[in-house]
């Protein structure tokens, strides 16, 4: 989403594309070899069609830690989109849609959340060929990441960012930038 955000005119229209069954992947990913999270995360069964070569990582955690963590962060941010300024409702419309395909309707408490995590989970643990997916927990660090893509383990410390007060000044600081 943070990619996204950084070109809205030309990348929201192509996800909007995407999620009404018209995406031109190609464009999408122009300039990238590689993508993470939403709103990429929302299309696997696409991408695994379009691109039968390439490899998944499933990350997986506790679900209950995910549903709490999700639940304060991306969840609230985004059920409160009807609140957003009249600029950024395509943006939230799009996330939204993304959030919802990936099977996470909003009106979930935490245990709900819990399920439907582990439901997508499980349905991409079904959709991509065992042989090009890694499902990864983060706290594994560098070693199982760097063996599933054939590159060296860097130098540094595997990096632990986007606690939920990252997530919220991370927000604050992009709706200060737009000038809202």
């Amino acid at each position: 989403m943070y990619e996204l955000a950084l070109n809205m005119p030309v990348n929201l229209p192509l996800w909007l594309a995407a999620l009404d069954g018209h995406a031109d992947w190609e464009a999408i990913y122009k300039g990238y070899a590689s993508a993470v999270d939403w709103p990429t995360a929302g299309f696997f069964r696409e991408l695994n069609a379009i691109y039968p070569e390439a490899k998944f990582i499933l990350t997986v955690r506790d679900a209950q830690s995910w549903a709490e963590s999700f639940s304060e962060t991306i969840y609230k941010l985004h059920a409160g989109g009807d609140q957003a300024p009249a600029e950024l409702k395509p943006f939230f419309d799009m996330a939204n849609g993304v959030v919802f395909k990936t099977g996470f309707p909003f009106g979930l408490d935490v245990p709900g959340l819990a399920k439907a995590f582990n439901v997508h989970r499980d349905a991409v643990r079904v959709a991509i060929p065992a042989d090009r997916l890694l499902t990864y927990e983060v706290k594994d660090g560098w070693a199982p990441l760097c063996k599933y893509l054939g590159v060296p383990e860097p130098a540094e410390v595997f990096p632990r960012t986007n606690s939920r007060a990252e997530f919220w000044e991370a927000v604050a600081a992009k709706m200060a930038e737009a000038g809202f």
